[in-house]
């Protein structure tokens, strides 16, 4: 009977295939995991997602939230003000009073050291006063309110400014990205190119300098794959941050660079709107706190008054009992008014009221400043918008001719009228084109940005 011999060469290396093909579809589910489990966000979705959980926006409402506290506080003030109290004394001394010793038949003149009270004493009772006027409480009042104001509106500029900084981390991405696809393309369009030449070089149609040439530039196409992968990670990370999303987190960008260019449309006679600007509104307030600040010491020499009342009982005892029931407590009721009137201070508010006035020029001239200045940014913003846009038709048009040319070329060395040296210049042309085409679009985008920041498009 004749033994089947094992083939164990063949077993081993059918072992080895099922291992790849089962390593391979490890390898897939895990990177399908990974992608599944990223986040996607379009530049108007990460843009709300920053604004309700970085760092500065999450400071920003506590801010406002802080204001409301302080104008609840100065609120409270013209509130009835109630406190109760509760005190009890232990005369260890009974205190002594000297009265005229004529009263208990002594000589007059001299004087006789008696003790009134008794060892234990308590008092409880409640009081409460009523602010009635007071300058300073009306302007306080206001006061905070502004300050409120300022705090919401100090959320509306932090708002804008995570909202553009998200916007321009966004747009650096997006840019990075589509470098590495054009790098990708071109890299496997050079890798053919090399692998074609080298099949040439060995059936001696061309010389090994020839291969090389193209080798060297398949390398530098290589290392700037590897630079772009990594301005991606640190364009994504950057964005990451600006939105408050773990750096460890995925994330993917669902909005395309497309659909961004389609809106890089010239802004014809842009013009400055400084009432449109958060800024311009935050210094509004600010002088408006100055001119309260200057009615308050203005203010400050009307009169305040103010009511209040008490009721107290008064226990007294030779022992401690103070809680018996059956012995008796003294009421003591009181009602009244203090009225203050301020008559002389020194100067003292006459000086407070030429600062305020002081402060309150200095923040008229602010508001003067800012507007030129917002003009001036506006003006700015529009110029580098507006070149920004001329640079990218250019380069868009210098990406089609370098493209051409390279094709021209191409065709030429196919047909053996070319060198390769004539592919290779027009191959780093083409590429050098399309890295100044992408600045240029990250450029454009974010000087519309900071355009559409000037105008006081951005809320």
């Amino acid at each position: 009977m004749k033994k089947n011999k094992i083939n164990y060469p063949k077993i081993m290396k059918n072992s080895n295939k099922i291992f790849f093909v089962v390593s391979l579809l490890l390898a897939v589910m895990l990177i399908s995991f990974g992608i599944t489990n990223a986040q996607s966000y379009s530049l108007q979705q990460a843009q709300d997602f920053a604004v309700k959980n970085s760092i500065n926006s999450a400071n920003a409402k506590l801010d406002v939230d802080l204001a409301r506290a302080k104008k609840n506080e100065v609120t409270g003030i013209g509130l009835p003000q109630i406190s109760g109290s509760f005190d009890v004394k232990d005369y260890v001394e009974i205190p002594t009073s000297l009265v005229p010793a004529e009263f208990f038949g002594g000589p007059p003149g001299s004087f006789a050291a008696v003790q009134f009270g008794t060892k234990y004493n308590a008092t409880a009772g409640i009081s409460a006063s009523q602010l009635i006027f007071s300058s300073d409480y009306l302007v306080g009042l206001q006061a905070s309110k502004t300050y409120m104001e300022l705090a919401q509106k100090a959320e509306s500029r932090t708002k804008i400014e995570t909202m553009t900084s998200v916007a321009k981390a966004y747009y650096s991405a997006l840019v990075a990205k589509e470098r590495f696809k054009l790098l990708e393309a071109n890299i496997t369009r050079l890798e053919k190119m090399l692998s074609d030449m080298t099949v040439m070089n060995k059936s001696g149609f061309i010389e090994k300098i020839d291969v090389d040439r193209v080798e060297v530039n398949y390398n530098n196409l290589l290392v700037e794959k590897e630079k772009t992968q990594r301005l991606i990670n640190l364009s994504e990370a950057l964005l990451k941050f600006q939105m408050g999303l773990d750096v460890s987190q995925n994330i993917l960008l669902s909005d395309s660079l497309g659909t961004f260019l389609n809106n890089l449309t010239e802004i014809n006679n842009a013009k400055a709107n400084p009432s449109a600007r958060i800024e311009y509104s935050l210094l509004e307030s600010q002088n408006k706190l100055n001119a309260l600040d200057l009615k308050r010491y203005k203010m400050s020499y009307l009169p305040s008054l103010v009511a209040y009342g008490s009721a107290v009982a008064q226990a007294q005892r030779q022992e401690f009992n103070i809680f018996d029931t059956q012995l008796r407590w003294f009421p003591i009721g009181v009602i009244g008014a203090t009225l203050n009137v301020p008559i002389f201070d020194g100067l003292q508010k006459n000086y407070k009221v030429e600062q305020a006035k002081i402060n309150l020029l200095k923040s008229k001239n602010g508001l003067d400043q800012l507007q030129k200045s917002i003009n001036l940014e506006t003006n700015n913003a529009s110029t580098s918008y507006t070149n920004s846009l001329a640079t990218l038709k250019l380069q868009k048009k210098n990406i089609d001719l370098a493209e051409s040319v390279y094709q021209t070329t191409k065709i030429k060395y196919d047909q053996g009228v070319g060198s390769n040296l004539e592919v290779i210049t027009a191959q780093a042309s083409y590429r050098e084109a399309l890295v100044n085409y992408y600045a240029a679009i990250y450029d454009a985008l974010v000087n519309k940005t900071d355009l559409d920041k000037a105008l006081g498009n951005i809320k």
